[in-house]
């Protein structure tokens, strides 16, 4: 267990002796026809009660885990339902707290929900288990969690939809307001159960929140929304008090319209009944500034290893689209820096298309961050991230058309590569590179390669990819990816290849192959794909695509 993982048990384990030693309503001791009251905001920051009457309990919805299922009457609820956002609402039997609003039924005409019991979300479980439980012919399923975006291209909710349902979350445009929250603390005393809190993915010029009601407090500890967000277990993720502006009923979901007002605390850990944090400091965000033309985002986003690269994409894509053109041939020149603690990695790319270029380009930075991040070392947390792009509102595509070279050379003689790039206009580009064979090389084929980055990343991936040991390990296999802006000329031969902590041992002697292939050391890798020998590089003025193969034979 890591230290930040025993912190947060231990703050859990704590706050759970005390609230269970005071005020909590056992679930032993729910009947059907109790009548409870819950708490919840449906307008600005003032916490309202409304009516709970308690329908049975459905037991074993899960491993260990029972729902109280309940009707909610008062205020809004007859209109609106079980709203989003209500999740974590706290409900209170003679004073004594129950458990949260935690989940419901969609499209159902009554406000029926499900109530998470607070022994279970008091619980150190970190496991990600998603309660859906069949009743009749509806489901009783988590609340899903609002997603609120501003300042955001209207595409990319479309985009980047299904990735977010998938973990949980409903992405909703424009029901919450934007614009940097001031980096101080707010009075955490404004807080208590019942409030609005909304979890802040990225802030500034683009905003990204998911909200949720306030379950309990004690002291500086705090529950929320009943049940898992992103499901992290350990995790450092800042949250502000939220005012609720409007509420809107749907047929299929209503929910609040929000806005983020005052920084109060972080979460620290993200379960499966819960997520819960402290007040009183703030989270250590990452910043991120894209320049797209003239126009610049200045934002901060959270550090977090599954939705720091998808928050980056999405921000990139959105401004991409904003600036640029979202349908049509476009071209862009992406250039930038990802600062590590353990070092840099240069961004430097440029992607050219007719459709969805701007997501193209925001994919190139998202692929090395999430490599990066998901390696697990502490060296490669996330300090910082500037990117501008230049945009063109032509393609500027090449197409790797031909290579031709002399069938027949000696080891040690120099072959004139020919290399034919088709342009846009129909106009061949043809480039002459020159290849010396190695003093020594054994007789047999040897193969020339030349085709577009993602060709060549490919080639390399098994080298590429094997276990890394230390930062500098993942950051020097990033740096080894190849660009866009260039075509490159793969000189490699038939025949099983080997790789050592992601670097390339071409043509090894018979007796180290041998060793190798038999006795595989710590970091070594072989791979059925062809031994590189050497690559050549050809500068491009637009994004090479295709490949070709030329091979010639070393005679003795």
């Amino acid at each position: 267990m890591t230290a930040l993982a025993k912190t947060v048990f231990a703050l859990l384990l704590a706050a759970h002796v005390c609230l269970a030693a005071t005020a909590i309503f056992p679930l032993k001791d729910i009947r059907a026809g109790q009548r409870a009251v819950g708490r919840t905001v449906f307008k600005g920051s003032r916490v309202e009660e409304f009516q709970v009457e308690i329908l049975g309990v459905m037991e074993n919805t899960g491993p260990g885990q029972s729902v109280i299922l309940a009707k909610l009457s008062g205020g809004p609820l007859a209109e609106t339902g079980v709203m989003q956002g209500m999740s974590g609402s706290p409900v209170y039997i003679d004073g004594k707290l129950v458990g949260a609003v935690a989940l419901g039924f969609a499209g159902a005409k009554d406000a029926i929900a499900g109530i998470r019991p607070i022994e279970e979300m008091l619980r150190v479980d970190p496991a990600p288990k998603q309660i859906a439980a069949r009743a009749g012919s509806g489901k009783l399923q988590e609340l899903a969690t609002p997603l609120a975006f501003s300042g955001f291209s209207a595409s990319i909710l479309e985009k980047f939809g299904p990735a977010l349902r998938g973990l949980g979350m409903d992405p909703l445009q424009g029901v919450a307001s934007g614009g940097a929250i001031a980096n101080e603390l707010g009075d955490a005393s404004k807080l208590e159960p019942g409030s609005m809190i909304s979890v802040q993915l990225l802030t500034g010029d683009m905003n990204v929140s998911a909200d949720g009601t306030v379950t309990a407090i004690d002291g500086n500890q705090l529950y929320a929304f009943g049940h898992r967000f992103l499901a992290t277990g350990p995790t450092e993720l800042p949250f502000a008090r939220a005012e609720v502006l409007a509420l809107l009923p749907n047929i299929q979901n209503s929910f609040k319209i929000s806005q983020a007002k005052e920084w109060m605390g972080v979460i620290t850990a993200d379960r499966n009944a819960a997520i819960s944090g402290v007040t009183g400091r703030l989270a250590n965000m990452t910043p991120l500034e894209i320049k797209v033309g003239a126009t610049t985002y200045k934002m901060r986003m959270i550090q977090d290893r599954v939705m720091s690269p998808l928050v980056a994409q999405m921000a990139l894509a959105s401004a991409l689209e904003t600036n640029g053109r979202a349908i049509g041939s476009a071209t862009y020149a992406l250039r930038g820096r990802l600062d590590f603690d353990a070092g840099p990695i240069d961004v430097e790319s440029t992607y050219s298309g007719d459709v969805g270029v701007g997501s193209v380009a925001s994919l190139g930075l998202a692929s090395p961050l999430a490599l990066a991040m998901s390696s697990g070392f502490d060296g490669l947390k996330l300090r910082g991230i500037t990117l501008e792009a230049t945009p063109v509102e032509t393609r500027k595509q090449v197409q790797i058309a031909d290579i031709a070279a002399t069938r027949s050379v000696k080891a040690g003689d120099e072959v004139e590569l020919t290399v034919v790039l088709s342009k846009e206009n129909g106009i061949e580009d043809t480039r002459k590179l020159r290849y010396k064979i190695p003093v020594g090389m054994t007789p047999g084929p040897i193969n020339f390669t030349v085709s577009d980055a993602a060709s060549a990343n490919l080639a390399d991936l098994p080298s590429s990819s094997t276990a890394a040991r230390s930062p500098e390990q993942v950051l020097a296999a990033l740096r080894r990816l190849h660009t866009n802006n260039k075509a490159y000329v793969r000189v490699w031969r038939p025949g099983n290849s080997f790789s050592i902590e992601g670097r390339e041992l071409p043509e090894p002697p018979p007796s180290i192959a041998a060793i190798l292939a038999k006795g595989q050391p710590q970091g070594a890798q072989s791979s059925p794909r062809g031994s590189k020998v050497a690559e050549l590089e050809i500068p491009i003025d637009g994004v090479a695509i295709g490949s070709r193969t030329f091979q010639v034979e070393v005679r003795e």
